[in-house]
Formats: C-alpha cells, sequence, structure tokens
C-alpha cells in the first residue's frame, strides 16, 4: 500500500547540552519540531534505534534556545507538529498564549478552552502529555493556590525556568 505523500518517513534527532540537562529534540520529514524532552521526563522520549540522528535538521531550534537560557529570546519561532486529540490541540494552544515571564492556573487555562470547571483534571492531563516541553511552555501553569505542582521534566526544573523567566524570585 503506497503511503501518503505527507506521512513522515523518518524521525530524525538531536541532543543539545542545556541548563536544565541533556535535551532531546525530534523532528519529522518536513523539518517540524516534534518533540523536545528532558532525562527522566515523565512520560518523555528516548531516542530509537530506527531514528536518524542528524543535528542539522534543528539548527534553529539550538539557537533559539541557546537565546532563551541566555535570557535574550522570550518567544519561540519554530515549526511544531504535534499530533494530539483535538482537546489537547486546544490545550496547547492556549499554553502559547501565556506570555513568558508569567504563569496561569489550569483553571485558567481550561477556560481558555472553553472547558467546565470538571476538566480541569482533563486539562492538566492534557499539559502533562505536552510533547515539547520548554517551546510549548507547560511550565507556567501552576496550581490554583500558586503553588508549582506537576512537571513531566519535574519540578526542579519548573522551578528553574519560572525563575530563568523571572516570574519567580529566587
Amino acid at each position: 500500500m503506497p503511503q501518503h505523500p505527507h506521512t513522515p518517513q523518518h524521525v530524525y534527532y538531536t541532543h543539545l547540552d542545556s541548563p536544565v540537562g541533556e535535551l532531546l529534540l525530534t523532528a519529522d520529514d518536513t523539518g517540524a519540531l516534534t518533540s523536545l524532552s528532558v532525562p527522566g521526563q515523565k512520560g518523555g522520549r528516548v531516542a530509537r534505534p530506527e531514528w536518524r540522528h542528524d543535528p542539522r535538521w534543528f539548527d534553529e531550534a539550538a539557537e533559539q534556545l541557546a537565546a532563551y537560557f541566555a535570557g535574550e529570546l522570550k518567544e519561540f519561532e519554530l515549526r511544531l507538529s504535534s499530533s494530539g486529540t483535538a482537546f489537547r490541540e486546544r490545550v496547547w494552544a492556549a499554553l502559547a498564549d501565556v506570555p513568558y515571564g508569567s504563569t496561569a492556573t489550569y483553571g485558567e487555562i481550561a477556560a481558555r478552552v472553553g472547558a467546565s470547571r470538571v476538566a480541569v483534571r482533563a486539562v492538566g492531563g492534557a499539559i502533562g502529555a505536552n510533547p515539547l516541553l520548554i517551546v510549548r511552555p507547560c511550565h507556567r501553569i501552576i496550581g490554583a493556590n500558586g503553588s508549582l505542582t506537576g512537571y513531566a521534566g519535574g519540578l526542579d526544573r519548573k522551578l528553574r525556568l519560572l525563575t530563568l523567566e523571572g516570574a519567580l524570585v529566587p
């Protein structure tokens, strides 16, 4: 059976050093970033033997991530491609609207996507399943009481990212 011409054929990957540990980036055949994972991430990706290691696919992402960690970049401008349910895609889009240096609560994200108060747990699940850590800023989402609550990359990394952005004073 012939493949659809727009079905990605390969997964490309690279590793980048960062202040929050070694990052694993993946991209599809179009060059769009499909995931950004950190070591030990809950549900994070790990390089697979059939993937193709090719750092050239990630020059722009590496440049923007370096600028972000240097405090010089506040908004990523990368082509992203993720596959989630329509609900997850709405939640992930809402994450991108939380500005650098600020936070939002799970309840606020639920309201932004038109989810009821009882759907806050589902919103939290969608945020926890975000495949593009840092670039799609799920670290900016906090509990209603101001607590840092869960982060797939670990609370220590969440604290470091929010401090870097100035959302938390060390």
